[in-house]
């Protein structure tokens, strides 16, 4: 499982061994393949290769139709709130989906999700669904194992040859099921394809139980950071950072009068935010100022784009207003706030880093409009009630919270680069199996 992915020549994972003996498949991204097994387009193992319907109109009552948007680019499935529509008896039975079929993305204007393909299992089957349109369906064979047919559809060799098909004959974005039957495939016989894939059900089972537990990892040092930063801009510094600032450790408390953070340090005011710093709506630029340059325009999201224009002063705070709505960013450059923000036009005095964390604290998407979209009112922002220390303590706390939260920062990329490993692992570890590159049978003996 940890071992390392041999990234030389086939990408073998060590510990397996290879097959006794290979040939020459004849298919240049299949390369070889053990000599007993067939190449073979897809359409060779299939009993289905059909498309689904959409009906007429939505219908409470009626039946649930899967869509592409419900399948994951891993080959899952998250169905939340599925659509139900009103079919015909003909499109109903005919679109009737079984356990084992698979589904494959045939239309997505993203290459990540093109052809994406997930496999129904009896919890899904038992619903007694169909599937749209814009999938596609591919039944397999009894001689074959459903399971082995998912895993090389999920694989690189099967997911480039769909975007080498696709984007040579109807254009990246679309499939067809022609497209998707002449996949060429490495096909093992009947009881490996079933050995294959009950070594991959455990092994990536394994890899995914690994990966959740880092991804949860990632959340409770998010959790801690978010709680390190809204205690520190609301209470104070640490007694042992408070020493190293060279502020009192234990300064005098007094009530707030507020429900967070309740006592404050004495010296500290309980203020309107709007009294401190002064938040304006961003601008929008106009076709005839959109020229190339070296000014970034931050949007809600963070810097979009480059042009020839500035309208703020280094250093600058930016928050999300629409789109990516209560995001906060620090900008280090003179730039150009796009209409989607709201920026902080006045600092007042105030450390402008403080004035970044403390509006980091604030969880601004809830001072949103009411719209459908969810749009931040600074209106409904400025009278709110905080504490606020002096300015030197300003200065304290944020260099505190950058040093700490630069510890968890380089944490979190710790783990993600570890995710990413594995990740990659699961990804060849498949593709090793499906492709015969290595010999799973004494392990799923074993």
């Amino acid at each position: 499982m940890t071992e390392l992915i041999d990234r030389t020549g086939d990408v073998r994972p060590q510990r397996f061994r290879p097959y006794p003996e290979y040939m020459d498949s004849g298919v240049e991204w299949l390369g070889q393949i053990p000599a007993h097994w067939e190449v073979k387009p897809i359409k060779a193992g299939l009993v289905r290769n059909d498309s689904g319907v959409w009906g007429q109109d939505f219908d409470d009552d009626g039946t649930i139709v899967l869509r592409s948007t419900e399948q994951t680019v891993e080959g899952g499935w998250r169905i939340d709130e599925p659509a139900r529509r009103r079919l015909d008896a003909r499109d109903a039975t005919c679109a009737r989906l079984g356990a084992g079929d698979l589904l494959v993305t045939k239309s997505s204007g993203s290459s990540h999700h093109i052809g994406k393909t997930s496999i129904v299992d009896e919890v899904i089957a038992d619903l007694n669904c169909c599937f749209s349109n814009f999938m596609q369906r591919l039944r397999v064979s009894a001689k074959h194992a459903p399971q082995f047919f998912w895993y090389f559809m999920n694989s690189p060799v099967a997911r480039q040859q769909l975007v080498f098909l696709s984007s040579t004959t109807t254009g990246l974005g679309n499939l067809s099921g022609s497209i998707l039957g002449a996949i060429r495939m490495s096909m093992a016989p009947s009881d490996e394809q079933h050995a294959i894939a009950d070594f991959l059900d455990r092994e990536t089972a394994q890899i995914d139980a690994l990966v959740a537990r880092k991804e949860r990892l990632i959340e409770l040092l998010r959790e801690k950071r978010t709680a390190l930063i809204s205690r520190a801009v609301s209470r104070g510094l640490p007694p042992d950072a408070a020493r190293l600032a060279g502020l009192a450790p234990h300064p005098k408390l007094k009530p707030s009068g507020i429900d967070w953070p309740g006592a404050v340090p004495q010296d500290w005011r309980i203020v309107r935010i709007g009294r401190e710093i002064t938040l304006q709506r961003g601008v929008d630029i106009t076709k005839d100022e959109q020229q190339e340059g070296e000014v970034p325009v931050v949007s809600s999201g963070g810097i979009s784009s480059f042009h020839d224009v500035a309208l703020t002063a280094a250093p600058g705070v930016v928050v999300g207003r629409k789109g990516t709505a209560g995001a906060v960013h620090y900008i280090t450059v003179d730039f150009w706030p796009h209409d989607t923000t709201l920026y902080v036009k006045d600092f007042c005095g105030n450390h402008p880093r403080y004035v970044y964390f403390k509006l980091m604290s604030m969880d601004l998407a809830s001072f949103d409009t009411g719209s459908a979209n969810p749009t931040v009112n600074r209106n409904l922002v400025h009278p709110v009630v905080v504490s606020w220390p002096p300015v030197p303590e300003q200065s304290a706390i944020a260099a505190f919270l950058d040093r700490e939260t630069g510890k968890i920062d380089a944490l979190i990329a710790k783990v993600r680069e570890a995710i990413d490993h594995l990740k990659e692992f699961r990804t060849a570890l498949i593709s090793a199996a499906v492709t015969g590159k290595i010999d799973v049978r004494e392990a799923v003996l074993g």
